[in-house]
């Protein structure tokens, strides 16, 4: 799967019907909602904030909305088109001002995809790397000893608690996971272990 490395944009202009489209790196299929609402606000003029999003490591998070328009004729011809991308943790939305002539059910699939197609076109990607994350608990003795040997993991710590001992919460290339478990276990005579956490029903981690 890739993801977007940044977001793109790019408009249509369809007898005189103005469509916006903008693909934007979600982390979460409720991030991609929420960015939805938020578009509909600053699009308070537009008719319809058509929307696809896709998220999770496989790509199996999905979801979209017509907004409006007559069914099956924005919102699905969207999701086709970022499915079709292998883009994946991404929300897709194009809005649209009418410009006062129907454009007919093949129009409108036409115009939707013709948009999401533009921008997507010259979208800047990279590989997904999937990651685990973890937490580690650590007495103050093993600490700084486990802490100098991370960058050989590729692991990014987000957050640290110390109180008796030391608790870690991190995460790693899932490759490199089995490698830094056994590393732990070595330095601590198997005493602390890396425990997984685990992503909620929509691969989204607590």
């Amino acid at each position: 799967m890739l993801i977007l490395r940044q977001g793109t944009r790019a408009e249509l202009i369809v007898r005189k019907s103005r469509f916006l489209a903008e693909a934007t790196p979600v982390a979460s299929p409720e991030a991609a909602r929420e960015l939805q609402r938020e578009r509909k606000r600053v699009y308070a003029d537009a008719n319809h904030v058509v929307f696809a999003f896709i998220c999770g490591p496989q790509g199996g998070v999905m979801g979209c909305s017509d907004d409006g328009e007559p069914s099956g004729t924005a919102g699905r011809p969207v999701m086709e088109v970022l499915k079709g991308s292998g883009i994946t943790n991404v929300l897709l939305t194009v809005t649209r001002w009418f410009g006062g002539t129907l454009l007919g059910t093949g129009g409108l699939v036409r115009a939707y995809t013709e948009s999401a197609q533009l921008a997507l076109a010259d979208a800047p990607t990279a590989e997904l790397v999937p990651l685990t994350r973890f937490t580690l608990a650590l007495t103050y003795l093993r600490y700084e000893t486990v802490r100098r040997r991370l960058a050989e993991f590729a692991v990014t710590i987000t957050n640290e608690e110390f109180s008796a001992g030391v608790t870690l919460t991190g995460e790693l290339p899932t490759a490199n996971f089995a490698a830094f478990s056994a590393m732990v276990r070595d330095l601590t005579n198997g005493a602390a272990v890396p425990r997984e956490q685990l992503p909620n029903d929509e691969g989204v981690m607590p």
